[in-house]
């Protein structure tokens, strides 16, 4: 049976809102407006991606679109109510992902860490396997590897994600967020319609991590003996050419001989006439032999 339904802490959502920016798409009005995301969706508030005739909303071409579906904008109150909606389905996933007891605090961190990062990477990752199997400690300092993120094809440390990397930790293990992260908070509104989220990309697997079956062939090939070393001359490979062409003339007579070969051969295929010689066996069916011809009655004696 799974589990009821629980509520995102505001402590949670309070981080969640002080990493995440609440961007505006046209800063000259009084509410916040919608704007295009870094993939080109039409986003409102918090995070919130625009539908539009059940698909998302993309592309600068929609514009239009996206502010009349939000005539005016709408307030920080709304965009939390947004937020809060948006929030529900990592909570469901959270509570189906892990099996082990959680306190608010732990909760609000893992919902914070999947709504950044995605559920699917929570459910992939060593922080939930270690959770699960009660190391809550070990589960804690996973946060901390979740800090890069892809520039020009390489992985590398983005101070924010560092930041909101400690401050899940923190409120995790039940301490202030607020004091390790040294954030700011909602009360600098111009710094949050300005600030873009981060999202992180998977850290690359710990070598104590690799499945026992690849760790056993790595120690199966470093254990195999290795062939001596031979001191081959650079002439090996003719030498090799050498010994093929030999062989090939063994094999094939030369173009010279031909004539001589075939009279061979037409002369093995002769029949041999001379004394002596056993006749080939017979291939024809014989025909059969004439008929003898019919012995005559002697005539009659006479008298003397």
């Amino acid at each position: 049976m799974p589990a009821p339904l629980r509520d995102v802490p505001q402590e949670g959502i309070e981080l969640i809102k002080s990493f995440e920016g609440i961007p505006d798409g046209d800063p000259s009005t009084v509410n916040l407006d919608a704007y295009l995301d870094p993939v080109g969706i039409w986003t409102i508030g918090w995070g919130h991606a625009i539908t539009y005739q059940g698909t998302l909303l993309r592309g600068p071409q929609n514009k239009g679109i996206a502010r009349a579906l939000y005539p005016g904008g709408i307030t920080l109150a709304q965009a939390e109510m947004l937020l809060r909606a948006e929030l529900v389905n990592f909570a469901r996933d959270v509570l189906r992902l892990v099996k082990v007891p959680l306190d608010d605090g732990a909760f609000a961190a893992l919902v914070s860490f999947a709504f950044n990062c995605g559920s699917a990477n929570l459910g992939a990752s060593t922080l939930l396997r270690k959770l699960n199997a009660g190391d809550h400690a070990g589960a804690a300092d996973e946060f901390l590897r979740w800090n890069k993120a892809r520039k020009n094809g390489a992985l590398v440390e983005l101070p924010g994600l560092t930041r909101r990397r400690r401050a899940e930790r923190a409120l995790f293990l039940g301490e202030d967020w607020r004091a390790v992260a040294a954030t700011r908070t909602r009360g600098a509104a111009a710094a949050l319609r300005t600030m873009a989220p981060e999202r992180p990309e998977p850290p690359e697997p710990l070598p104590e991590a690799a499945p026992a079956a690849v760790a056993a062939k790595k120690r199966k090939r470093a254990a195999a003996p290795k062939a001596p070393a031979t001191a081959a001359s650079p002439e090996a490979p003719a030498e090799r050419v050498a010994v093929a062409k030999k062989a090939a003339a063994a094999r094939v007579p030369p173009a010279a001989d031909k004539p001589a070969a075939a009279k061979k051969s037409a002369a093995a295929k002769k029949p041999d006439t001379k004394k002596g010689a056993t006749p080939r066996a017979r291939t024809t069916t014989p025909t059969a032999p004439p008929k003898a011809p019919r012995a005559r009655r002697p005539a009659p004696r006479t008298g003397r």
